[in-house]
């Protein structure tokens, strides 16, 4: 039964290297630990995903409510941990994945992260572009790479997927050469160097939008047709400089999903999270004071705080999944979306741009058809049937995970 679970594990190496590890009883008694499962955090993961499905669909962006929508600058709402819940939960399954990395060595490892890194970044890239026409009065238009009537517009290059491409490729590299030690303090280094580099870009004005130092680099570099508009100027909250302290919380989300490993399902693990998720959330609030909580610079206050939430989320799940065995509808639920969190995510945002293309009348096409005949008048307040809305994308993209979990189809890259 081992030598089963081993050969499916170990699928990408080669026969000498198979033979020369099965032999080794310190892999047999790491790659124990790894098989452990941990439902927890594929609850975690999918919960995270169904999270960002529902604020990125709403029925009207005008009828938001306050807490699904992002803080308007400094400051936090439950909508501004989606994205850093995600990446802490990248570093979690990095820590599963990595020994059998480092076992299989450099030229698998690098094979593996770089493939995957530009598969997820084009994958961003492509939905960017997508669907490559767009409606101009009663025509379509392609959309070019730069426009030519005003150069200032073009495509965007960076976005959620290449973020976490870029940081999955970097965590990766700091994790697997400088093991758990080093890569804690390399993560601290970079939470430091982003705010040096922060004061320093701009000491007269270095935390708001026109005075962040980020944009003028991501200008030279990117150009201002391929960043975001989203704030009325060209600014881009996924962009280069912001990277830097979000590769740290990939790697903290690894040092916890190591933690989680080394300790196994136990009270010590979990009361060892919850002391680790405190510090953190402490020392982002002390850092707040200085250097302000924002997820669109993504500072490091607000790198260490949504990683301490996050350290305290999961240590809560499990706690009451793992532990105390408290499994239900709610948490099956949320584990179909973790099985194809990336696919679902992408699809998300894939249908609903390609489906505007189809007029069915002014306004209304098949995407948005629910909401503009129908949820668009419920009585009362406007936000209700906005979100009702979303509520309807998440259990539309549940139905196809759930068959696609029972149909034992899982797409990864």
């Amino acid at each position: 039964m081992i030598l089963t679970n081993i050969n499916s594990d170990l699928d990408f190496l080669s026969q000498d290297q198979c033979i020369f590890l099965r032999s080794s009883s310190y892999f047999y008694e790491k790659l124990t630990r790894l098989k452990q499962r941990f439902y927890s955090l594929d609850v975690f993961r999918g919960a995270t995903v169904c999270l960002m499905i529902l604020v990125n669909n709403p029925g009207s962006w005008g009828h938001i409510y306050a807490p699904l929508d992002h803080a308007k600058w400094h400051g936090l709402t439950p909508t501004d941990l989606v994205f850093p819940f995600f990446l802490f939960a990248v570093g979690n399954a990095m820590a599963f994945v990595m020994p059998r990395l480092e076992a299989a060595g450099n030229n698998v490892f690098w094979k593996k992260v770089i493939k995957r890194t530009l598969i997820i970044f084009a994958i961003g890239l492509f939905l960017n572009w997508w669907p490559f026409v767009r409606w101009q009065d009663d025509h379509l238009t392609f959309i070019s790479w730069v426009n030519q009537a005003d150069p200032t517009k073009g495509v965007r290059i960076f976005g959620v997927l290449q973020r976490i491409a870029l940081c999955y490729f970097f965590a990766s590299i700091l994790v697997y050469y400088l093991k758990p030690r080093r890569a804690f303090f390399a993560a601290l280094v970079l939470l430091l160097l982003y705010w040096v580099l922060c004061v320093a870009g701009n000491p007269a004005d270095p935390f708001s939008l026109d005075g962040w130092f980020g944009t003028v680099i991501d200008k030279n570099i990117l150009g201002v047709a391929h960043l975001y508009k989203g704030e009325g100027v060209p600014f881009d909250p996924e962009g280069l400089m912001s990277t830097i302290p979000a590769i740290a919380e990939v790697v903290l989300g690894y040092l916890v999903g190591q933690y989680i490993i080394l300790k196994g399902k136990t009270y010590e693990m979990v009361t060892g999270l919850f002391i680790a998720a405190v510090a953190m959330l402490v020392t982002g609030f002390c850092w707040d004071m200085v250097f302000p909580i924002n997820k669109k610079i993504w500072t490091s206050s607000y790198t260490i705080y949504t990683s301490g939430l996050a350290t305290m989320t999961i240590a809560t799940m499990i706690y009451l999944i793992e532990l105390k065995q408290v499994k239900g509808g709610l948490s099956r639920f949320f584990d179909v979306f973790g099985k194809n969190a990336l696919f679902v995510f992408a699809l998300s945002a894939f249908l609903p741009k390609g489906l505007s293309l189809i007029r069915l009348e002014k306004g209304v096409n098949p995407w948005n058809f629910l909401y503009r005949k129908l949820l668009v008048h419920i009585p009362g307040d406007p936000k209700l049937g906005s979100l009702l809305y979303a509520v309807c994308v998440i259990m539309f993209m549940w139905v196809i995970c759930w068959w696609m979990d029972k149909k034992k189809i899982y797409i990864k890259v």
